[in-house]
């Protein structure tokens, strides 16, 4: 499945030297605003112990694990909506993709520039957030001007259910609401879907913090973060992007005993990347067998025909059911014999819907 989360920010919060240490690739990272212009695009791979314990037990000859895009886009300024810092440009990138993880810089240095003179992580996100909230409300504002007097004059029950939908969002985002936080039913997502305003993608913000202040598990900037995402029950991950930057050069060993010396579990960038997963309503299943062990992306809530439709558009036309086992009962049972003498490989039709951790062999028939 092709879907994208964007990296967003001012210039210079470390946008960029995030998106190398996710992707692991070169891009320009530079002290100055606007070092990056076009969208960079890189596949990350989701970490996932789940396929390691496969990998054992089948021994394939190959393994793929699942990937998703992560677009890193040009920094954004006050009044990005307006054209300012070849705003409208920038808006249009963040428009393409299925959910935001805004960087905020959380550190004080004084060899890298602040676009705006002094570090304020809440000035910086609403800066960000209102030129989001105004591009979308110009895109609202356009539509009811063009269905308003058709509407209530022709009093077509769809035109007239848009119009409704379209004045709740502009009363919204006029207050600063974002549209996400609306509660749309499937119909009303649906009507919207075509608009890809940005105020109704799902948000995780990023701090970005020093490497003391990781050892010290934050600080008063990421503290107020925290707060601010809170108040609208979006997700934070702190991040040191320079430590994430050497971390990617160095060999799963060595990045081990680094994590261990830092006195750290999990990097934040294995945390973003599986939060970041979740946020765009993404799960896994997989296929197995000794050619090859392979994780498969799919959104919560499709169905098996659906998932097998990923794999190849055969397997969902000629869809007859899926053999399914839960990676669970694999590890507990020790093998997929095992699993079979048990019962708990199951037999699951065309309404089955897929759950994270499933194991398939779909059979069918073109």
């Amino acid at each position: 499945m092709s879907l994208t989360a964007g990296i967003v920010g001012l210039p210079n919060v470390g946008k960029s030297t995030l998106f190398n240490a996710i992707t692991k690739q070169k891009i320009l990272a530079a002290n100055y605003p606007f070092a990056t212009i076009d969208p960079n695009v890189g596949m990350v791979l989701v970490p996932d112990k789940r396929i390691d314990e496969l990998v054992k037990m089948y021994n394939p000859e190959r393994t793929i694990p699942t990937t998703y895009e992560f677009t890193d886009i040009a920094g954004l300024v006050k009044g990005a909506s307006t054209g300012e810092g070849l705003g409208n440009k920038f808006l249009s990138h963040i428009r393409e993709v299925d959910a935001v993880v805004e960087v905020v810089r959380c550190f004080d240095d004084n060899n890298v520039i602040h676009v705006d003179g002094s570090v304020d992580p809440i000035r910086d996100i609403e800066v960000i957030n209102i030129e989001l909230v105004m591009s979308d409300l110009e895109i609202v504002e356009n539509r009811i001007t063009k269905i308003e007097k058709k509407a209530k004059t022709t009093k077509n029950k769809d035109d007239l259910k848009e119009l409704e939908v379209m004045e709740k969002i502009r009363n919204s985002l006029v207050k600063n609401i974002p549209v996400r936080k609306l509660g749309f039913d499937e119909e009303e997502l649906k009507m919207i879907s075509s608009f890809n305003l940005i105020t109704a993608k799902p948000i995780i913000y990023v701090a970005n913090v020093n490497e003391l202040d990781i050892h010290n598990g934050g600080n008063k900037y990421v503290d107020l973060v925290k707060e601010y995402a809170n108040k609208e029950k979006s997700e934070v991950v702190m991040i040191s992007a320079k430590i994430e930057s050497e971390l990617a050069e160095l060999e799963e060993q060595e990045r081990v005993i680094f994590l261990e010396e830092l006195g750290i579990k999990e990097s934040g960038l294995d945390q973003l990347i599986k939060k970041t997963y979740s946020l765009l309503g993404l799960a896994t299943y997989f296929t197995v067998g000794s050619d090859e062990v392979r994780a498969w992306t799919f959104k919560k809530g499709m169905k098996a025909p659906e998932c097998a439709g990923i794999i190849h558009t055969d397997f969902e036309r000629g869809f007859i059911r899926a053999e399914v086992m839960s990676y669970n009962d694999l590890i507990d049972c020790g093998s997929e014999l095992k699993v079979r003498e048990s019962g708990k490989m199951r037999l699951e039709g065309k309404d089955y819907v897929m759950q994270d951790g499933d194991i398939c062999h779909f059979r069918f028939n073109v």
